[in-house]
This record gives structure tokens, C-alpha cells and sequence, in this order.
């Protein structure tokens, strides 16, 4: 049994946690947007990482973000999930085409802190990375 998660961070391909997937060898499904209901943040982690945090629909501002879907037998999530530190979880993310899929999400007390910047508005962490510091 395969089973999919979307990953929106550290763990996209070419970033410093991608061999976490590879090293169990996760397989790319698709390269996507979430549905317009998610926000961004960068958190104050190392290696950095980002937050997705789903909000109300039709919420204005919610956002497309940019994610990787990737594929992991049953054994290989588990193991994957289990070295996931709080506050990032898994969860359940609707993609644009309005499918459902494990992936990462993130508490909400992560984003009371004074480092966490909210990043929505770049589409994704890759391109958050690739802009100036705000």
C-alpha cells in the first residue's frame, strides 16, 4: 500500500530534509498548489521550516501554496511521521484540484511567537527563499 503526503518546506526536493523521503524511497506523485485556503509562515527552526495553516473558506486571505506531493509505502510513512517534530504534524490537505492528501500542517501556538514571519503572499517556501529578507 503506497500512501501519499504533500510537503511544503524542508522536505521539497533539492531542500536540506528532502533525504528523509529519498532515503525511504519516496516517489514524486505531482508538483501542485493547495486549494486557496492556506497560509504561509516561516518558523524560527533549524533548519528553517515553514508552517501551513489552513483557514476558514472563503477566507480572503487565503492562498494557493506551492507543494510536492510524494509517495511512501505504509512502513516508510510510519517511520517518516514518527521523526516529525511538533509543532509540524500531518494532517489532511486539500490540493487545487479538491483532492484530500496526508501532509504537513502546523500548530497553531507555533505562530505566537516574535520570529515567525507570515510568508503567504511569496506562494511557497521556494520562493519565499528566493526573495530579500523581510
Amino acid at each position: 500500500m503506497k500512501i501519499s503526503i504533500a510537503v511544503v518546506g524542508a522536505h521539497l526536493a533539492g531542500q536540506p530534509l528532502h533525504h528523509q523521503l529519498a532515503d525511504r524511497g519516496a516517489e514524486l506523485v505531482a508538483s501542485t498548489m493547495t486549494a486557496a485556503s492556506y497560509r504561509l509562515y516561516a518558523l524560527p527552526t533549524t533548519p528553517p521550516k515553514p508552517g501551513l495553516v489552513r483557514v476558514a473558506p472563503r477566507d480572503p486571505e487565503g492562498a494557493t501554496i506551492e507543494v510536492e506531493v510524494w509517495s511512501l509505502d505504509a512502513e516508510a510513512f510510519a517511520s517518516f511521521v514518527d521523526e516529525i517534530p511538533a509543532p509540524l504534524g500531518i494532517g489532511r490537505i486539500t490540493l487545487a484540484d479538491g483532492t484530500d492528501v496526508a501532509g504537513f500542517i502546523c500548530e497553531p501556538i507555533a505562530l505566537s511567537g516574535p520570529d515567525v514571519v507570515e510568508i503567504t503572499r511569496f506562494g511557497g517556501w521556494r520562493a519565499y527563499l528566493g526573495s530579500p529578507p523581510p
